[in-house]
C-alpha cells in the first residue's frame, strides 16, 4: 500500500516524446470537469500543450473553451530574463570583454592598481560563468511558484520541460552561491564605474534584485520537495532509453528529495494475436517489469492508442482510462482522493460559507510559515501577501483588514471578516 501525496502542484516529467503533454493535459481537464479550478501550465517553447488543447495559449492564463474551470498558460522564460535583474546584462555585458569597455575614453581616468584589481577579478568571473545552467528554469519554476500560492486555484498542473532540464534547475542553489558571490564581489569592486554609468540607485537595485534572486530560487527548491504541495509522476515509453532515463532520473529527484509518487508507461503495444505484436509486447513487458522492480513506486500502464490524443473528446477519453469515471467533488476543501492508474490526493485552494453576520474564508496554504503571510486591504479589497506577493481574495462585502481575524493552522488560513461593514 502507498500512501497518497497531498498536492497542489503536479508535475508530470520524463524525456522528450513520451506523451508528458497528453497526459498532463488529460489530468487537467479530468480535475476540471470534476469541479476543480485548474491551471494547466507548459514550459514547452514547442507550444505542444497549445496544440493538445486546440488553445492559443500565451504567458496569463488563458480559459479553455470546453472546460469550465479550466485555465492554461505557456511559461516564456526568454521574455522574462530580459526584465529580471534590471540593468545587470548591461552592466555585465560591458564588463564581459574587458572591464573598462563600456567606459570608452572615460577608462584613462583610473588609475593602474584600479586597473590590476579588476582585471583579477574579471579572472574569477568568465563569461561562460556569468551565464548559469539552469537560469532560465529558474525564472520558469519562480513564474510557477506565483500561482501555486494563489489560493484561488485549487491544482496546478504542470507539463515540464525534459527532466533533465528540472535537475539543471535543482542544482541552481549550489551554483548560484558561488556565482553570486563572485558577482556581488565584482560589483562592489566596480560600485564607482557602475555609479556613473547608471547611478546609485540602480546600482544599489542590482544588488538587491541578485539577493532576491537568490531567496527565490531557495524557496522554489522548498516548495517543490514539499509533499504536502507537489507530486511528481515520471512519463516513459517502454522501451530501452525510456526505462533508463526514468531510473536516472528517479535516482536524481530522489537526491533532491522530490516527493516522486508515480510513473505512467505510454504507448505500450496492445495485446493482439499477431506474432510481430506478440514478441514486441513481450519485450515491452520485461521493460516494465524491470521499472516496477527498480523504481519501488506504483507503475501503471497506457496502451498505445490507435490515432493522435488531440483535442478534448480524445483527452476526456484518455483522463477516464488514468482517473475512471468523473464525479463532482465535494466543495469543501477536502482532501480529495482521486484516480485509478494515477492517484492522486488534491484540495480545494479556498472554501467560503456565510453565518449571520459574518464571512468565513478557509485558504489551503500548504507548508507555509506564518512568517510568510501578510493581510491588508485597499478601497475595501481584501489582499493576502504570500512571501511578498499579494493575491485579491474576493469577499461578499467591502473590508478592512483590521477588522479582519485570521487564524493559520494546519495550513489552513481562517479568515473570519464580518459582513456588510
Amino acid at each position: 500500500m502507498f500512501d497518497r501525496t497531498m498536492a497542489r502542484l503536479l508535475l508530470f516529467g520524463g524525456k522528450g516524446g513520451v506523451g508528458k503533454t497528453t497526459t498532463s493535459a488529460s489530468t487537467a481537464v479530468w480535475l476540471a470537469d470534476s469541479g476543480l479550478r485548474v491551471l494547466l501550465v507548459s514550459s514547452d517553447p514547442a507550444h505542444s500543450t497549445s496544440d493538445s488543447l486546440g488553445v492559443d495559449l500565451s504567458s496569463e492564463p488563458t480559459p479553455v473553451d470546453g472546460v469550465p474551470g479550466l485555465f492554461g498558460l505557456e511559461l516564456n522564460p526568454e521574455a522574462k530574463l530580459s526584465s529580471f535583474m534590471p540593468k545587470l546584462g548591461e552592466s555585465l555585458s560591458g564588463m564581459s570583454s574587458s572591464p573598462f569597455s563600456a567606459l570608452g575614453g572615460l577608462g584613462g581616468m583610473f588609475d593602474a592598481d584600479a586597473k590590476e584589481e579588476m582585471a583579477s577579478i574579471k579572472d574569477e568571473v568568465e563569461t561562460s560563468e556569468l551565464i548559469l545552467p539552469g537560469l532560465d528554469e529558474a525564472i520558469a519554476f519562480d513564474e510557477l511558484l506565483k500561482h501555486v500560492e494563489n489560493p484561488l486555484w485549487d491544482v496546478i498542473v504542470f507539463d515540464t520541460a525534459p527532466t533533465g532540464h528540472t535537475l539543471r534547475f535543482l542544482a541552481l542553489p549550489e551554483l548560484i552561491e558561488a556565482w553570486s558571490g563572485r558577482l556581488l564581489r565584482m560589483m562592489r569592486v566596480s560600485g564607482g564605474i557602475r555609479s556613473m554609468l547608471f547611478g546609485r540607485k540602480q546600482s544599489q537595485a542590482m544588488k538587491d534584485e541578485l539577493e532576491r534572486f537568490r531567496r527565490r530560487v531557495l524557496h522554489v527548491r522548498r516548495v517543490l520537495s514539499d509533499e504536502s504541495t507537489t507530486s511528481f509522476t515520471l512519463v516513459t515509453i517502454p522501451e530501452r532509453m525510456g526505462v533508463n532515463e526514468t531510473l536516472r532520473a528517479n535516482t536524481s529527484l530522489n537526491e533532491y528529495e522530490l516527493p516522486v509518487t508515480g510513473c505512467l508507461v505510454n504507448r505500450v503495444t496492445p495485446e493482439l494475436d499477431h506474432p510481430f505484436l506478440i514478441q514486441r509486447r513481450k519485450e515491452e513487458q520485461g521493460h516494465i517489469q524491470e521499472l516496477n522492480e527498480k523504481l519501488k513506486i506504483p507503475v501503471t500502464t497506457m496502451d498505445l492508442f490507435d490515432g493522435e490524443i488531440q483535442g478534448l473528446e480524445r483527452l476526456r477519453a484518455y483522463g477516464e482510462l488514468l482517473y475512471g469515471d468523473v464525479s463532482e467533488l465535494g466543495v469543501h476543501l477536502g482532501p480529495y482522493d482521486v484516480g485509478d492508474r494515477l492517484n492522486h490526493t488534491v484540495h480545494r485552494g479556498m472554501y467560503a460559507e456565510s453565518e449571520q453576520d459574518v464571512e468565513r474564508i478557509y485558504l489551503h496554504f500548504p507548508g507555509l510559515d506564518r512568517d510568510d503571510l501578510s493581510l491588508r486591504s485597499e478601497e475595501g479589497i481584501l489582499f493576502v501577501g504570500v512571501n511578498g506577493r499579494e493575491h485579491e481574495i474576493p469577499t461578499q462585502s467591502p473590508v478592512k483588514s483590521s477588522n479582519v481575524k485570521a487564524k493559520l493552522e494546519n495550513d489552513i488560513l481562517l479568515l473570519e471578516v464580518p459582513i456588510g461593514e
